[in-house]
């Protein structure tokens, strides 16, 4: 069952019983998912760019958006208008098919994991996640990585409270770590 349609016919009467809603428009929603990449010290290198546009674009199908620095920093050696990173924001059908991949696919494939902490939820919702290099992804051959580069993933939510967002998180399939009170300290 494609995401789109799992949201609507279970995830929204879930949130409705579980958070006493009476309109199905009050349940909590993803609204879009960034892909969001930095250069770091590779900034004037081309070939990093370009198998860094590569990447992203096969990670994603969409077309990367470059960014650039607003403003000089000597001490790190950029100038405005050098290119810092590169981010790609997905929108409806693109958004939950990569929601499914990476629920279903990329996160079993990354190296010793035992879930995501629920403490990447912050208090309205949204929660932003990090891969420390590209290869979890299904698309990007090992053999092929020249420059590994860590990607950071963005999810915004219409939800009020973090409550909200954590349930809907949950109720897509990400993969929480339980809930332990040694966690706090």
């Amino acid at each position: 069952m494609r995401f789109k349609e799992k949201y609507q016919k279970e995830i929204v009467p879930a949130l409705m019983k579980k958070l006493a809603y009476k309109n199905k428009m009050l349940a909590p929603r993803l609204n879009k998912v960034v892909i969001n990449v930095g250069c770091g010290r590779h900034t004037k290198d081309k070939e990093f760019l370009a198998a860094l546009s590569n990447n992203l674009e096969k990670i994603t199908g969409q077309k990367i958006v470059f960014t650039l620095a607003k403003k000089s920093v000597s001490a790190f050696k950029i100038r405005e208008g050098m290119t810092v990173g590169a981010k790609v924001s997905l929108r409806g059908e693109r958004m939950y098919d990569f929601v499914e991949k990476l629920v279903s696919i990329t996160f079993p494939r990354v190296r010793d994991f035992r879930g995501i902490s629920t403490k990447v939820v912050d208090r309205t919702g949204n929660m932003t996640i990090g891969f420390k290099d590209q290869s979890a992804f299904p698309e990007i051959k090992v053999e092929d990585m020249d420059n590994p580069f860590g990607v950071e993933i963005s999810f915004s939510t219409t939800a009020r409270n973090r409550e909200e967002g954590l349930e809907l998180f949950r109720l897509f399939g990400f993969p929480f770590k339980p809930d332990n009170k040694k966690e706090s300290k």
